[in-house]
């Protein structure tokens, strides 16, 4: 089973601490580390390796739900700009990642602080220290909410 699979197994039997909301095609969790602060995932209900494996209608509704979970995460946490990125390099199941860009969160790499997340190192990116306490998370989780209801999700 893959790592994005299991975690949608530990939503459904009520044990993923990140999971934020249920919509129709995917599901909606905070990321494990947080230096991009509000950094969201919206994971795809089926193991799916490709976008262009869904049939059309519910590729174009995966679309527009992810498209918006990125302004819900946008607007929760301020952003200037969003990053969305559909990889699946590591974990082979269809998982978008929602980077709430802003000015500063690159400091000293990247052209002028700017540039794509993964300029940032990974030992800092995802270091223990970027790891959300429990307070913390659920005061992610009811902002990230809080805004999914405002549209209508």
């Amino acid at each position: 089973m893959c790592l994005i699979c299991e975690r949608i197994d530990a939503i459904r039997r009520g044990n993923n601490p990140y999971f934020v909301r249920e919509l129709d095609t995917g599901y909606v969790v905070l990321g494990d580390h947080q230096h991009f602060r509000g950094y969201t995932l919206f994971l795809h209900k089926g193991h799916v390796t490709e976008l262009f494996h869904l049939p059309r209608a519910r590729k174009v509704r995966f679309l527009e739900e992810m498209s918006l979970v990125a302004q819900a995460a946008a607007q929760a946490f301020g952003a200037e700009k969003m990053n969305c990125e559909l990889l699946g390099n590591g974990d082979a199941h269809l998982h978008w990642h929602l980077f709430p860009r802003v000015a500063g969160d690159l400091e000293g790499y990247g052209r002028n602080g700017r540039g794509p997340v993964w300029w940032y190192p990974p030992e800092k990116m995802y270091a223990d220290a970027s790891r959300p306490g429990p307070e913390e998370l659920a005061q992610l989780k009811t902002a990230l909410d809080r805004q999914l209801k405002t549209l209508g999700l």
